[in-house]
């Protein structure tokens, strides 16, 4: 049994802003002249043809790839790995290479007037619209074998497509404003790719403050969007709360978009303390501009029961350790609680089988401040925890917890770890149909956050079951779910949203409000599901026992920056020794 449930610790994010490093601010009158430089520019923006902006989103294709590889080693010399290791590939997956695919897809919808082609759109029993919207070609389907992606439309709402490209054929017109970005400090390319949001889909020009974990990112991403940024539509400064309040309150600053925790959301609406919180509970924000929000989540993992072969289990062990131990587990999407069917005769040995690849994984350096300390209040919490290594001052070992009752309020379900913790719980129920109702309950009521969620299921299972496994994903509130797949998957496609679920109010916020990526512009986006095959082959590149990720990152960084036939077979070569 827990010790403790959320009536005792407050539930939610980690408070990172308490823990953040001191790092050497954008001096103040530095800032005032980047503000008053965009300001200078953002009548312009407005301005620009949805062509001029795809001319100048390619013109920064060749400069981030020109700093990846500089851009990769400083992020590897940060979280201490060696950057010509395997695990160098996250670095570049999650960072230039997402960048580059993003900055692609964008041109690629303005050059088609912000109104980019849907592969297919399906219309559900209940009236509520499904775009499909992965693969869009045949290299996406060389590339991705056996994966789709769907966006489904909020329920009421058509699929229509670049709200501000649309208005303006209509001669509307409007002045230009500055957008906020608040930067993450766990995924080099979260602040440049909000900028890229802030900049096509928001029609404003976009200031960043890194996080002071990471940045020293920022020479990279201002030569990476060097056009933008000398054109005076895209900055980037550094500095901690104070500078992010400064911001925040700036009468230039028309938005903001923060990728971070709930309890940093709540100061800057709010305000900090008892005043704050007092302010929260009247409904009395101090700030009124409008504000998007990436807060991350308690990501569960459901393990639909199933006729599962002993190298399934194998393979979907290893599934679930490259999902905890990515990036060393500092991610929003990281896998956080796995749920299984008490009656599912396979489960004891799935879990010991998850246990050993946990354990046969590396260690990682704990890089992301407060790690050890976060560890600790889950350990507190939970005395029957297994650590799977030996904790050092640097690292956070790979750590379950056994038996964690599936209760609305239980600490673990409630508190986002940020760090190599994952639960364990289990849930009573007689077959697939069963579980598959109970566990969309579980995920929805007891589990905080609606950022994303994983469901694994057997194809045999979903089969038999297709209308129930049809009811989960309707039910799931969640805005991003992988079928098969880390959620990860879905940052990183791009044509995907990534965000909480909608709904979520100043007094409720949980995973934030909106979303980025959205490569195809669509307006009224509800959640994206990314369904791939069971057994996915080659190993795919988010596994932890990835052997060739340092080859693969820069092969398909090559790629995204212009997609080819030619440039496919070193992606293939790559990925297969994988």
């Amino acid at each position: 049994m827990s010790t403790s449930t959320s009536s005792t610790s407050a539930k939610g994010s980690p408070d990172f802003a308490s823990v953040a490093p001191r790092v050497s601010a954008t001096p103040r009158d530095e800032i005032d002249r980047a503000i008053a430089k965009l300001a200078s520019r953002r009548d312009a923006w407005v301005a620009l043809t949805p062509t001029e902006r795809a001319e100048l989103l390619e013109r920064c294709i060749p400069k981030t790839l020109a700093v990846a590889e500089s851009w990769v080693d400083a992020a590897c010399q940060a979280k201490g790995i060696d950057p010509k290791s395997p695990r160098a590939g996250e670095e570049w997956l999650g960072g230039p290479m997402t960048t580059l695919r993003n900055l692609r897809l964008f041109a690629e919808a303005l050059r088609q007037d912000g109104t980019p082609p849907i592969p297919r759109t399906t219309t559900r029993s209940d009236g509520q619209v499904v775009c499909e919207v992965f693969p869009q070609n045949t290299l996406d389907t060389l590339m991705w074998t056996g994966f789709k992606a769907e966006v489904w439309i909020e329920p009421g709402q058509e699929p229509t497509q670049g709200a501000i490209y649309r208005r303006k054929k209509k001669g509307e017109t409007w002045q230009g404003k500055i957008g906020l970005v608040l930067g993450a400090g766990n995924v080099a390319s979260i602040g440049p790719m909000d900028a890229l949001y802030k900049l096509v889909v928001d029609d404003e020009v976009a200031l960043v403050k890194t996080n002071p974990v990471n940045a020293y990112l920022q020479p990279f991403w201002e030569e990476a969007f060097r056009p933008l940024l000398d054109a005076g539509f895209f900055a980037v400064v550094r500095g901690g709360a104070d500078v992010g309040e400064y911001l925040c309150n700036h009468p230039e600053i028309a938005s903001v978009h923060i990728t971070g925790s709930d309890r940093t959301h709540d100061v800057i609406v709010f305000g900090p303390g008892a005043e704050g919180a007092k302010r929260k509970a009247e409904d009395r924000p101090l700030m009124t501009k409008p504000i998007t929000s990436e807060l991350g989540a308690v990501t569960p993992v459901i393990v639909v029961p199933g006729p599962w072969s002993l190298e399934d289990m194998k393979f979907q062990a290893r599934h679930v350790a490259g999902m905890v131990a990515n990036n060393a587990s500092f991610n929003c999407n990281a896998a956080k609680v796995i749920v299984t069917s008490k009656s599912w005769p396979q489960r004891e040995q799935f879990l010991e089988l998850v246990h050993a690849a946990l354990a046969q994984t590396p260690a990682r350096k704990a890089y992301y401040p407060g790690a050890q300390q976060r560890y600790q209040g889950f350990l507190d919490h939970y005395p029957q925890a297994e650590a799977l290594a030996e904790r050092t001052k640097d690292v956070v070992p790979w750590t379950v917890l056994p038996d964690v009752p599936a209760e609305k309020g239980e600490y673990a379900l409630t508190n986002e770890a940020f760090c190599g913790v994952l639960a364990e719980t289990a849930i009573e129920a007689n077959d697939a149909a069963d579980f598959l109702a109970k566990a969309t309950e579980f995920a929805n009521d007891a589990c905080w956050g609606t950022l994303s969620c994983v469901v694994l299921i057997h194809p045999d299972t979903q089969k038999a079951n297709e209308r129930s496994f049809d009811a989960m994903l309707a039910g799931l509130q969640y805005g991003g779910i992988g079928v098969n797949c880390f959620a990860g998957v879905i940052y990183g496609l791009v044509v995907t949203t990534w965000g909480a679920f909608p709904g979520h109010t100043n007094q409720d916020i949980q995973s934030g409000r909106g979303v980025v990526h959205n490569a195809l512009l669509l307006d009224h986006p509800q959640k994206s599901i990314v369904k791939a095959p069971f057994r996915i082959n080659p190993t795919p590149a988010w596994f932890g026992d990835h052997k060739t990720g340092h080859l693969l990152g820069p092969a398909l960084c090559r790629f995204e920056a212009s997609p080819s036939f030619l440039r496919l077979p070193a992606v293939i070569a790559a990925a297969l020794r994988g």
